[in-house]
């Protein structure tokens, strides 16, 4: 932590950032005991929607009406049209919770009015999440017919043994059907996979890594199992849990297994065939700006004013209560020139191949003069290569991420 340069603190935004869209479906069959995301385990009647039964549309469940959601996803949008006037979207991701619960009529429903209601870029990249045990060849031709052109699949092992630990509904069977009917309808495939499992050795964890690779995607994500507060691996650790040097041994042979595969390591827990990078993400990590609708999505927006970040209400019935009432974001704070550098350096630095260090005026307005001093701290300690122009994590400032972070904290409230 250091003192950041107060006489620096002037100026404004010259250019907005691209704009991406996230939309966030917070309902799952199960919620998974390692899981910290705004997801609810769908339960008939639990979520209120006067006379669902009697629509006639498709529901994700007894007593829903999956078109309702929509309904308010879409009005939720509308409430942010004034906030990104003139801009056009470049890439939108579909998040949850578990948006393939959601028909295919459905999503064509949403992208339909979103459509209509902003300028896509033409090859916007239009990404949703999915899980093994909602698949069906014909339900994902839709999907992909609807405009969706890439899919994200939430894996987590091949391993049987592993999944149960995991408390996933699916199990290694499932999972290489849903790889399968995934590549029969869409060319741009991830595959999230997490390693450091409970009992789990290096070698079942390269497995897992070999397995995704032989079905040729073009996306892996490779997660280190966390224990998150507020969920059930929390109060209940589970056993047998690699230690730090077995764990550290996973990362380093799944990092060089992937791009032995001629995969390119360009995020922190992202590997990707050339060209192939997650673009959504990529947006996040190099401080661009996005709208986020649904239960309890975040949002950044970036005007010559500054940027403000909000969220919307994270409980699915005050979501859609708040909806009604025209007033769907919970919170909403603009950041202090003093939280900027941090901020930026927060997802900046996640990128293995480090940035341009003119983007950090460009995406906060700041010069570049106000995190020297930390930048040539960084470099001391070999916790960044940098050239003057273009900063890079060293691979010990990759292993200790936060560390470099702290630098960039400012010691006070004040902004």
């Amino acid at each position: 932590m250091s003192v950041i340069d107060l006489s620096a603190l002037k100026g404004g935004l010259r250019e907005l950032p691209p704009l991406s869209l996230y939309i966030h479906f917070p309902w799952c069959v199960k919620k998974c005991p390692y899981c910290d995301f705004n997801s609810h385990e769908f339960r008939a009647g639990s979520i209120p929607i006067a006379n669902a039964a009697n629509t006639g549309r498709s529901r994700v469940g007894e007593g829903f009406d999956e078109m309702a959601y929509v309904e308010a996803l879409l009005r939720d949008f509308e409430y942010s049209l004034p906030s990104i006037w003139g801009r056009s979207i470049s890439t939108i991701f579909m998040g949850g919770g578990t948006p393939s619960l959601f028909s295919p009529q459905a999503m064509d429903a949403l992208l339909a009015g979103i459509r209509a209601r902003v300028r896509l870029q033409p090859d916007a990249e239009i990404t949703m999440e999915a899980n093994p045990g909602t698949f069906e060849r014909e339900r994902f031709h839709g999907y992909r017919d609807a405009g969706i052109n890439r899919l994200s699949i939430g894996i987590q092992s091949f391993n049987p043994r592993h999944l149960q630990a995991l408390g996933r509904i699916h199990d290694d069977a499932e999972a290489r059907r849903a790889v399968e009917t995934a590549l029969s309808c869409f060319d741009n495939v991830n595959l999230d996979l997490m390693y450091a499992l409970p009992q789990q050795t290096l070698a079942e964890a390269l497995a897992d890594i070999d397995t995704a690779l032989s079905y040729g995607v073009s996306h892996i994500s490779a997660y280190h199992l966390t224990i998150e507060p507020n969920t059930l691996f929390a109060v209940q650790l589970p056993q047998n849990l690699p230690d730090d040097e077995l764990s550290a041994d996973m990362q380093e042979a799944i990092e060089a297994r992937l791009e032995g595969a001629g995969f390119v390591h360009y995020e922190t827990s992202a590997f990707a065939q050339p060209g192939r990078f997650a673009r959504h993400n990529v947006n996040y990590w190099q401080f661009g700006d996005y709208v986020g609708i649904g239960a309890g999505a975040h949002g950044k927006i970036s005007s010559h004013a500054g940027i403000v970040r909000e969220m919307r209400y994270k409980q699915p019935a005050a979501y859609l209560q708040a909806i009604a009432e025209g007033k769907p974001v919970q919170s909403s704070h603009k950041v202090g020139r003093k939280d900027l550098p941090f901020e930026f350096m927060m997802n900046l630095l996640r990128l293995t191949g480090g940035f341009e260090l003119r983007l950090f005026s460009e995406r906060t307005g700041l010069p570049v003069s106000c995190i020297q001093s930390q930048l040539q701290q960084a470099r001391a300690e070999g916790l960044i290569e940098h050239d003057l122009t273009h900063p890079r994590p060293t691979l010990k400032g990759q292993r200790f991420l936060n560390d470099l972070l702290n630098l960039f904290l400012h010691e006070d409230g004040e902004n």
